[in-house]
């Protein structure tokens, strides 16, 4: 799985001793996703992967990891676990529906300095031979043209 955001928090690394002697350390961020309504997950990289991927606070990343989910106490615990992430945002569409900022223009001198949202995309016009279908209509018979009706 795959989750593109912003990094907007790095936790400080933890570490210890395995049961069996062995040394661990993992490193937990907290991503920001870029869609309408951001969402926060909280990854880890453990071990070397630490080490190998080193992030920042700001920074645009994709990370790929795995779902693990275990049982301690009769309660279960969920792990994002990295294990790739590729920095800066990717060139392409975004994927599954994740929201896209607007690309803004520079502001035209001596406009105060606001930036500018792009011009709106111009409408398909209708082809040739085709009537405006809330355009002209017949106009409505009036009480001089024999009209029979009551009402």
């Amino acid at each position: 799985m795959e989750i593109t955001g912003k990094i907007i928090a790095a936790l400080p690394e933890q570490g210890g001793t395995s049961r069996s002697g062995n040394p661990w350390k993992k490193r937990e961020y907290v991503l920001e996703t870029l869609e309408n309504y951001p969402r926060k997950v909280c990854f880890n990289l453990f071990g070397d992967r630490a080490d190998q991927f080193p992030l920042n606070v700001g920074e645009v990343v994709t990370v790929s990891f795995d779902l693990e989910s275990r049982e301690y106490n009769g309660r279960w615990y969920t792990d994002v676990r990295a294990w790739k992430v590729d920095k800066g945002a990717p060139a392409a569409a975004p994927m599954g529906g994740q929201y896209q900022q607007p690309a803004y223009q520079q502001p035209a001198p001596g406009f105060g300095g606001a930036a500018v949202p792009p011009a709106a995309p111009v409408p398909p016009q209708m082809p040739q031979g085709y009537g405006d279908p809330f355009g002209a209509q017949p106009a409505a018979p009036t009480a001089n043209e024999g009209d029979d009706l009551p009402f």
